[in-house]
């Protein structure tokens, strides 16, 4: 491609501030701007970058259709919420005006397993106009790439088991309510735990009506297991509450969790496999206490054994980074709902965007 990238932010709020700039910093450009927030409404870009305006003013996403028939970006980054049915609109309106998107949204990592019905209809409008729908961020790499590339220099494997926390605090509110962060014990109970003491028929029918709430790796399993080749024969998860001893404060929720009260939670997604092998993994994200941080770690089990951990990522800027490198890997797909493992490698990028856009 012999221009700039040109790129639409969907979701103007704490990601944004690094996808934005990464975008700029890579040699592309941001010439739309979309959010709900009427704080940011109408502010210049340049403004919340904390940099000299950009001449893009952020609009309201009642007139996202607007902005983007109007700018045509190269893709659309959409940096909003943590479920799948919660971007139908975003990510349908992209499919159908034939414009690539690629969203931090948990879920779409590996929707299919999950959201199959909304999967297949993102998909289907996707490879009609020509664009490809896909989902990116830190489990890219960390939860991703990183293990089958381990996977890849071990002989025989029986076990993958992975375990990742990170503080909800830095994804903003959506992310932490799904978490159940600000509940009580017999909230949490309610509205998250209850979600998953079910049959697997059960389960299975509520993925296909949409309504499911996977944990993140739920739908990681799913991408480890198309990327190693497994078939996947059955897959649970089961979410637990996690406390503290004192109050904690958290200004994503604008509010004080109360000692005993769910700071977030841990998922736990055991997923067999007709091949043997068994992915357990887990992930934690709960408001964090002033001792505790990030922790990324897997072992493969096998011949060898390997353990890899990860302390202290920067997960925001690992997940915003993930998505900018993964701009032209996007634009170069066949059309459609792609997820990532069908990508090919993650790799860096040191020349500007376009100058990998075939």
């Amino acid at each position: 491609m012999e221009r700039k990238v040109k790129v639409v932010q969907y979701g103007v709020g704490k990601m944004s501030l690094y996808t934005m700039r990464y975008v700029y910093e890579k040699g592309g450009e941001i010439v739309g701007a979309i959010d709900i927030n009427p704080k940011v409404i109408g502010k210049d870009i340049g403004e919340i970058l904390g940099t000299e305006n950009k001449g893009v003013k952020v609009v309201s996403a009642e007139d996202a259709r607007k902005v983007l028939e109007e700018t045509r970006p190269d893709i659309v980054i959409v940096t909003t919420m943590s479920l799948i049915k919660d971007l139908e609109n975003p990510l349908m309106l992209c499919a159908e005006l034939g414009l690539n998107a690629i969203t931090t949204c948990e879920e779409a990592f590996y929707p299919e397993n999950s959201n199959p019905t909304l999967t297949k209809k993102i998909d289907e409008l996707a490879k009609k106009n020509n664009c490809t729908i896909t989902g990116s961020g830190y489990q890219d790499i960390y939860w991703g790439q990183l293990i089958s590339s381990i996977a890849g220099s071990t002989q025989k494997i029986t076990k993958i088991k992975g375990s990742s926390s990170y503080n909800v605090e830095e994804y903003g509110i959506a992310l932490a309510k799904a978490h159940g962060a600000g509940l009580t014990l017999e909230d949490f109970d309610k509205e998250v735990a209850s979600v998953d003491r079910i049959s697997d028929e059960e389960r299975q029918k509520i993925v296909e009506s949409g309504d499911y709430l996977p944990s993140y790796m739920w739908n990681v399993n799913g991408w480890l297991c198309e990327k190693l080749g497994l078939t996947v024969k059955s897959q649970r998860q089961k979410c637990v509450p996690q406390t503290y001893k004192e109050d904690l404060y958290s200004s994503t929720l604008g509010m004080t969790v109360k000692a005993g009260d769910a700071t977030g939670m841990s998922a736990v997604v055991t997923t067999e496999t007709e091949e043997g092998i068994t992915i357990e993994s887990e992930c934690i994200g709960k408001v964090y206490a002033p001792d505790e941080y990030d922790k990324n770690e897997w072992t493969i089990y096998g011949e060898p054994e390997t353990t890899i951990v990860v302390a202290k990522p920067a997960t925001v800027e690992l997940t915003c980074a993930s998505i900018v490198n993964r701009i032209p890997d996007v634009i170069n797909s066949k059309p459609g709902y792609v997820p990532t493992c069908e990508f090919g490698e993650l790799n860096f990028k040191i020349k500007p965007l376009n100058e990998y856009v075939k």
